[in-house]
């Protein structure tokens, strides 16, 4: 798969929280820091996610929100 962004993480899925609309999906990072996505429940059910899967986690610049105290 080609894709533009350059932010790409490894991760294992430790956790699935599914809700009404959207899945809550927390990865493993390879130094143990955990990455938490929300995600269509139809894109979860296509991409057959499940706990223990290795993924990658793709971040655009445009997606990214930081908030500071």
């Amino acid at each position: 798969m080609k894709i533009s962004s350059r932010n790409v993480l490894e991760g294992t899925v430790t956790k699935l929280v599914h809700h009404e609309v959207h899945t809550e999906v927390t990865l493993e990072l390879a130094g143990g820091q955990e990455l938490v996505s929300v995600v269509t429940n139809a894109s979860a059910e296509r991409l057959e996610l499940a706990e223990g899967m290795t993924v990658r986690a793709i971040i655009r610049a445009s997606s990214v929100v930081l908030a500071v105290d």
